[in-house]
C-alpha cells in the first residue's frame, strides 16, 4: 500500500490554532477515515457521519484505534458541524487548503453547487500510515450530479474488517 500524505492540518482547539503533521493522527495505529464533499451537505450529515459516530465501539471491537472524518472545509467548519450533530468519538480532520485530498488523487470540481474543489467520497484503511484497503464510491468525476454512497459507508468497512481478520 501508499503512505497516506505527509502535510500539516491547521486545527482549533479551545479558540487557539493548533499545526500538526500527519503522523500526529496515523503513527503507530491503526484507523478507518472517510472523506466527503462537505460538511453540512445531506449524505454527510444524515448517513455518513452520524453512521460512524454510532459504530465507533464496533470499529473499535474489530482492532481500530480511531475514526477519522475529512472534508475540503476549514476548522472552523468541521467543529460546527461535529457540535451540530453531537459528534463525541469521530475526529475530525479539515483540509480546508485541500493538501491531502489532492496527494490522494480525489479531488473532484464541484462547480455546480458552487462548491468549488470538493472530496470525492471514500473511506479507507490506514495501518501506521500506510493504505490497507480503499473503499471509492464508483463513478469519480468532475461535476457529477451524482453523489453515489455506499462503497464508503461505515457498513461496508466493518464488513471488510469482519471478513478479513
Amino acid at each position: 500500500g501508499h503512505n497516506v500524505p505527509y502535510i500539516q492540518w491547521k486545527l482549533r482547539v479551545d479558540g487557539s490554532w493548533e499545526t500538526v503533521d500527519t503522523d500526529f493522527f496515523f503513527k503507530d495505529k491503526t484507523v478507518v477515515v472517510f472523506s466527503l464533499p462537505g460538511a453540512f451537505t445531506p449524505t454527510c450529515s444524515t448517513q455518513q457521519l452520524p453512521g460512524y459516530e454510532d459504530r465507533y465501539q464496533e470499529f473499535l471491537d474489530e482492532g481500530i484505534d480511531d475514526v477519522y472524518c475529512i472534508s475540503v472545509n476549514d476548522a472552523y467548519v468541521m467543529n460546527a458541524w461535529a457540535k451540530d450533530l453531537g459528534i463525541e468519538h469521530v475526529k475530525m480532520l479539515p483540509d480546508g487548503n485541500q493538501a491531502f485530498t489532492r496527494n490522494m488523487e480525489q479531488l473532484v470540481d464541484k462547480l455546480r453547487e458552487g462548491f468549488g474543489k470538493r472530496s470525492w467520497r471514500y473511506a479507507m484503511i490506514v495501518n501506521n500510515g500506510v493504505i490497507e484497503k480503499m473503499f471509492v464510491e464508483p463513478g469519480k468525476t468532475d461535476d457529477t450530479p451524482e453523489d453515489p454512497y455506499g462503497e464508503s459507508s461505515p457498513e461496508n468497512v466493518l464488513k471488510y474488517l469482519q471478513e478479513n481478520k
